[in-house]
């Protein structure tokens, strides 16, 4: 009985010592920003983020021929369809469709 006490508290020491964590990283990463928004940081910042707020990730697009996930900048758009390059889209585009595909 007491071991079963002993993990419990064991993972409840552990779940506070990661949100601690958790909380000084975010501590210490508004601190680096105000840091960068005051001009000290302005090569991590970066020329895309003039308030300070850090950009968000580009958004991925699932490729219609082999199901991978590509940047959408760097994707390939054909009749509202997307791939990851171009011979891909070529590759679908060549496809028979209707009765020639049987």
């Amino acid at each position: 009985m007491r071991q079963i006490f002993l993990l419990i508290l064991l993972f409840i020491v552990g779940q506070w010592l990661v949100k601690a964590l958790r909380r000084h990283d975010a501590q210490s990463a508004q601190r680096t920003g105000a840091r960068g928004a005051n001009g000290a940081g302005a090569a991590q910042g970066g020329a895309g983020s003039p308030s300070g707020q850090p950009q968000l990730a580009e958004p991925m697009i699932r490729c219609l021929e082999c199901g991978v996930h590509a940047p959408k900048s760097d994707s390939v758009s054909v009749a509202g369809q997307t791939f990851c390059c171009a011979a891909h889209a070529q590759r679908h585009g060549a496809r028979p469709t209707g009765r020639d595909a049987r």
